[in-house]
């Protein structure tokens, strides 16, 4: 069988298994739409967390933006790997204990006030529809290239299957849909990267193949790298490019920005007490490693499997996949030269990304719509492909090319089931019930719960169509924004009494309105402006959130020591946090 059969084969099947399991799942209560009952097993649960909590960014295009930044790239490495760590030993036994759904329910009862609840509620939604628009394009550049349809046609298959688990099974569904998105998306992950070091490096473990010799006695790998990045006129790949301040301040907002992401949190609710939290924490850092500690050699290999196949070659003679994906629109070539070969070199090939009809990409030819640059790059490659390129530019058979697909839509679909799902539950939960109607019936609660799903998803696609940038860089963003609105609430709330309402909400929305206007503007508003030497203290749009978690937790403070303190019940609750005793099942109210 060709790619495409074994694709529909493959995909096809892991999709019957979503479905199966969102059916046999199905939530029947609020709490089972919430936390899953909180009766989901540790090791389970742990699963569940790594799949939601690795999301396209992490199958896709991690290993993308490392293949094409070396060194630089292992902020997102740092970043994400460290903030994971932070999360479980940090915040959720604590969270935890406190026994609440959602984060906008921790800091309304935390904060004694609706008014913080109504804020936290408008910083979720915003964080998950900003997260949530990266796993959307990941389904749709799997979709263009695997399937054959266009990218926005992908994006709306994956919007209906999402729709299907997330709006049937609620959390329930969504965590045990997880569990088998899991499963898919290591194997996948995993088998084309034993495969391809054992070709480059003679040896079946990746992490291995990323420092060893080359079989072809062409010396070290990353060397060899170095050497033909020197050549090339890139950045030596071992070497970073970025000043030390944006990479510290980019780690760092990643890392903040993961132990304050909600739809992450959720997920220690759903497990029966708080020892099981932890234990369900550290299953979890095992199945994220065993992608993490793998993705730099992912990386490494498709980025020497790339330039060795297309520098310097005829377009006549490059291979097919590199056609097929010109199709899609995520490759393109001109011959600026008129040589017919590929010449691949620093600098960007346009003015702007090339541009494609339908039918002409279907057909190999290119339309370039976009000014030609003055450089010699004559190729232009999206790097969000790399990772699904790399079997086929490594020649590995159909079957493994196919599985890589099934793996990047589980990524991306596990992924934006959970943050479809906060961004529910924030309206149903805790602005409907919480707020506007305390006494509404549970079933009442659970169909707003699922039409807040459906209008979530109808959003999240729109997003997908017209992204903000490439799929790591617009989730950056929304850890961004997560690390600059909840995370110095959440801390302050767990280790300082002192911290009250006012406080908590004059922080989350200096924080988020200073981080959301800085990447606003440097994106969106003056795009053009966006080079280190306009950047604030020469950190990028990707690393801002750092400083305005700082501005958050400046505020916060400032505020709370001059107003009120909180009333003594809450001063009381706050130091009973830190200690085991009265552990207890998480409440639904």
């Amino acid at each position: 069988m060709d790619v495409q059969a074994w694709t529909y084969l493959i995909v096809g099947l892991t999709f019957a298994l979503y479905i199966g399991i969102a059916i046999w799942s199905k939530a029947g209560s609020t709490k089972e739409f919430y936390v899953a009952g909180a009766g989901v097993p540790p090791l389970a649960n742990g699963m569940a967390t790594a799949a939601d909590w690795m999301s396209a960014a992490s199958f896709i295009s991690m290993a993308g933006l490392i293949s094409f930044m070396g060194y630089d790239g292992s902020i997102y490495l740092m970043g994400w790997t460290g903030g994971y760590v932070l999360l479980a030993l940090l915040l959720a036994p604590y969270l935890r204990k406190f026994g609440k759904f959602t984060v906008p329910d921790f800091v309304g009862d935390r904060y004694y006030s609706n008014a913080a609840r109504t804020v936290a509620v408008i910083c979720a939604v915003f964080v998950s529809f900003t997260y949530v628009a990266g796993q959307m394009r990941g389904v749709g550049v799997v979709f263009s290239r695997f399937l054959e349809v266009p990218i926005n046609i992908g994006i709306l298959i994956g919007m209906g299957i999402v729709f299907f688990y997330a709006v049937l099974g609620g959390m329930k569904g969504i965590t045990y849909t997880q569990v088998a998105q899991y499963c898919v998306l290591i194997f996948a992950y995993m088998v084309p990267a034993i495969f391809i070091s054992m070709m480059i490096a003679g040896t079946p473990l990746p992490q291995q193949g990323f420092g060893s010799m080359l079989t072809d006695g062409g010396g070290y790998l990353l060397d060899k790298l170095d050497g033909l990045h020197h050549e090339l006129g890139f950045t030596a790949y071992t070497d970073g490019s970025k000043p030390m301040i944006d990479v510290f301040f980019i780690t760092f907002a990643l890392m903040v920005g993961t132990a304050g992401l909600p739809h992450v949190i959720v997920r220690f609710f759903t497990v029966p007490k708080v020892r099981d939290a932890r234990v369900s924490a550290g299953w979890a850092l095992v199945f994220i490693a065993l992608l993490y500690t793998t993705a730099p050699a992912v990386a490494a290999f498709a980025r020497y499997n790339l330039i060795n196949t297309v520098s310097n070659t005829q377009y006549a003679e490059l291979p097919s996949w590199f056609k097929t994906w010109e199709g899609t629109g995520l490759i393109a070539w001109v011959d600026k030269n008129d040589d017919g070969a590929v010449q691949y070199v620093n600098g960007k090939a346009f003015a702007g990304k090339p541009s494609f009809t339908e039918e002409e990409g279907a057909q190999g030819q290119r339309l370039i719509s976009n000014a030609l640059t003055d450089n010699d790059n004559e190729l232009y490659i999206d790097r969000d492909i790399m990772v699904l390129a790399n079997p086929e530019i490594a020649g590995l058979p159909a079957w493994v090319i196919a599985l890589v697909a099934a793996g990047g839509l589980a990524a991306a679909l596990s992924t934006a089931a959970g943050l479809l799902l906060v961004i529910s539950t924030s309206v149903a939960h805790d602005l409907i019930k919480k707020q506007f109607n305390p006494d509404i019936s549970e079933k009442a609660e659970v169909t707003i719960a699922r039409i807040s799903v459906a209008c979530a998803v109808l959003v999240a696609g729109y997003f997908g169509i017209n992204p903000p940038g490439f799929v790591a860089q617009v989730v950056a963003f929304a850890f961004g924004l997560a690390a600059s609105s909840f995370f110095p609430v959440i801390i302050m709330g767990i280790f300082y009494k002192r911290m009250n309402k006012e406080g908590a909400i004059a922080g989350m929305l200096s924080g988020i309105v200073f981080t959301a206007a800085y990447i606003i503007y440097f994106k969106f508003i003056n795009p053009a402006a966006n080079i280190s030497d306009n950047w604030f203290l020469g950190i990028s749009p990707e690393g801002i959130g750092t400083v305005g978690m700082v501005i958050n937790f400046v505020v916060s403070f400032i505020v709370s020591r001059i107003t009120p303190a909180p009333p003594e019940d809450i001063q009381e609750l706050v130091d009973s946090l830190r200690y085991p005793k009265g552990a207890g099942e998480a409440s639904a109210h």
